[in-house]
């Protein structure tokens, strides 16, 4: 069981830690965060707290840090804890540029801790699918990924909520729900080399925008086309075309409280089939994943080299979203 402080007890850090409280593969003991309430909040459900997070660096107890805070914060935590030996879970974004992501390489290679990217979507059964039925060669030559994931969710936030800050999050929608389709795109096409995107404020007041689109060029010759709305009601989809049919995995509901998804797979030649997938703890399998490297048993399925990929194309989404301009990766 490995036993680890969770850094930040708002929205997302108090649902990790409820989907830690069904695991037996990570164990919560620590809740870190400056607010007095979101302490108050974690400490009613059994977790102890503290304001410090020096403290929870000092813990011999505590083998792993889970990161749920703002992440203008991530790289110099990461940076900390490896320093202190401890390894490293970091919700998304992880860090926002690529001079943070260097600092951020350089610490944990050197303490040799396991860093961990909360990008749960990868672990979505219906996504694995996908993924092998592409690698498989089952779609022919990958052409074109098509996704939106969008919410209304931030309309319920504070107006001072830093998610919807120009300044700690420049590019909302992308923090917010495009970099999931960032990342899964990656996954499944490898190496971006430019991209274009337009940000535009339509449907809310938020200071940091409320619709993205974002096009990206791949190493590979592929295309991907990511949509991501912070003013219309749920959407997620995504689909993903090849030279001999296609396959597109649809959300019922918002994956926080997920209640499956419908396939759709095509052959050409052959009419569509659609199939039910039931919901499934991807969060929840994320975070076991990487507790299965911190005690060796198997290697985190997202390298190191991916995660760098991931951040060096967050910045050049967002560079392309603030200047309307083509960017290379």
């Amino acid at each position: 069981m490995i036993r680890a402080a969770i850094v930040g007890l708002g929205w997302w850090g108090r649902t990790i830690q409820r989907e830690l409280a069904a695991s037996s593969i990570v164990r919560a003991v620590l809740g870190v965060d400056v607010s007095e309430q979101a302490r108050a909040a974690a400490m009613a459900d059994g977790l102890a707290t503290t304001a410090s997070f020096e403290e929870a660096l000092a813990r011999s107890d505590i083998e792993a840090l889970i990161l749920c805070s703002p992440h203008k914060h991530h790289a110099v935590q990461i940076v900390a804890a490896a320093r202190a030996g401890k390894h490293v879970f970091c919700e998304k974004p992880l860090c926002s540029s690529t001079r943070e992501m260097d600092a951020v390489v350089a610490a944990v290679t050197a303490a040799r801790v396991q860093l961990g990217i909360g990008h749960e979507r990868r672990f979505e059964p219906g996504f694995i699918d996908l993924r092998q039925r592409l690698a498989a060669g089952e779609f022919g030559t990958a052409l074109l990924m098509e996704g939106n994931l969008s919410q209304d969710k931030f309309f319920a936030l504070a107006p001072d909520n830093w998610r919807l800050s120009a300044e700690d999050a420049p590019v909302g929608p992308l923090s917010a729900t495009g970099i999931h389709l960032m990342d899964q795109s990656i996954a499944l096409f490898g190496r971006p080399v430019e991209v274009w995107a337009r940000l535009a404020t339509r449907g809310s007041a938020f200071a940091n925008g409320d619709t993205l689109a974002v096009t990206l060029a791949f190493e590979s010759g592929a295309t991907a086309q990511l949509t991501a709305i912070l003013a219309t009601p749920f959407i997620g989809r995504l689909a993903v075309f090849g030279s001999q049919g296609w396959m597109e995995i649809r959300d019922r509901t918002h994956p926080e409280h997920s209640t499956g998804w419908d396939v759709t797979v095509v052959h050409r030649g052959e009419s569509p089939t659609t199939h039910f997938v039931p919901p499934h703890p991807a969060v929840r399998d994320n975070l076991e994943a990487f507790g299965r490297a911190v005690s060796g048993q198997a290697s985190y399925p997202v390298s190191l080299e991916e995660i760098v990929i991931n951040v060096r194309t967050f910045e050049a989404i967002t560079r392309s979203a603030l200047s309307g301009k083509l960017e290379r990766v």
